[in-house]
């Protein structure tokens, strides 16, 4: 996130504390929702809409047409989520979950919602984005095992980082010999640790909550652990194809599936998000400061 203006540390505080009161507290909101009417849960969401408007406004680009999209969609996957709740009880997956999945990780990859927001400030949509689906999954579908509960544990440490070891001489290996790292040189600095810390929350998070709290924990229900593992390791693979290049960047493609099984295995260990934002945070740390 770049244009860091006052309204948008104003904002990206605002979504941190739904994102944040769900990691902490699952379980508490979990049951208050369940007390409300179906009506006040459902459209209780509409007030995600508010990012958008404050920042809309405060950079004079306020649109009736986003504002509606950023009202209605958040409410219209709480709906879909009460529906697949009440027709999927055993939470085996349901075709609504897909719809739903399927449009974020579209949204996301393929920026579609991206020229609603300031520039440099797109990111404030996505963790909007992230908000509505947490609030779905968690307090709509309650989908269980799901892992995401940060209250830390010596084992998400240990779990993230044998998994970073395992994984590190592979993709140094097949990155070199495909030309896509390029070492350079960075002496040990304060501002790394920062820099992990900005990484775990905002890019190791969000897409361990997608790919393995959402999409491999339904896929287990279906094909069982190895092939959901390996489905979403190659459904993460190609969510990269159009980083860093302005065509298919198939050695990202490569080297991002093979990720995605390690951040998988360290996420299905003892289903925690925890663990495998642990690994995942750590390689693209590494990738930034020495590749």
């Amino acid at each position: 996130m770049q244009n860091a203006t006052p309204a948008a540390i104003a904002v990206l505080v605002l979504e941190l504390i739904p994102a944040a009161a769900f990691g902490l507290a699952r379980e508490r909101i979990e049951r208050a929702c369940a007390r409300w009417p179906v009506t006040i849960r459902i459209a209780l969401p509409v007030f995600c809409v508010l990012p958008y408007v404050l920042i809309s406004y405060s950079h004079q680009m306020f649109s009736w047409r986003w504002c509606a999209l950023y009202a209605a969609l958040p409410v219209a996957i709480a709906w879909l989520l009460e529906r697949a709740a009440s027709a999927d009880p055993e939470q085996r997956g349901n075709w609504r979950d897909a719809i739903i999945l399927l449009t974020l990780g579209l949204a996301v990859d393929l920026r579609w919602f991206e020229r609603a927001w300031p520039s440099g400030l797109a990111g404030l949509g996505k963790l909007l984005l992230v908000d509505a689906a947490l609030y779905g999954f968690v307090a709509i579908r309650r989908l269980t095992g799901t892992g995401f509960d940060f209250h830390f544990r010596w084992s998400d440490w240990k779990t993230g980082l044998r998994e970073l070891v395992f994984f590190a001489p592979l993709v140094l290996g097949l990155g070199l010999a495909l030309g896509f790292l390029h070492p350079h040189g960075a002496a040990p600095r304060l501002s790394m640790i920062l820099k992990w810390i900005y990484i775990f929350v905002f890019i190791a998070v969000p897409e361990e909550l997608f790919f393995r709290a959402w999409v491999q924990n339904l896929l287990e229900r279906r094909v069982g652990r190895r092939a959901a593992l390996a489905i979403t390791a190659v459904l993460f693979g190609l969510s990269h194809f159009n980083k860093r290049s302005a065509h298919f960047n198939w050695r990202y493609v490569i080297l991002a599936s093979i990720a995605g099984i390690f951040y998988g295995r360290a996420w299905r260990e003892q289903r925690r998000v925890p663990a495998s934002a642990i690994t995942h945070a750590s390689v693209d740390a590494i990738w930034s400061f020495w590749f």
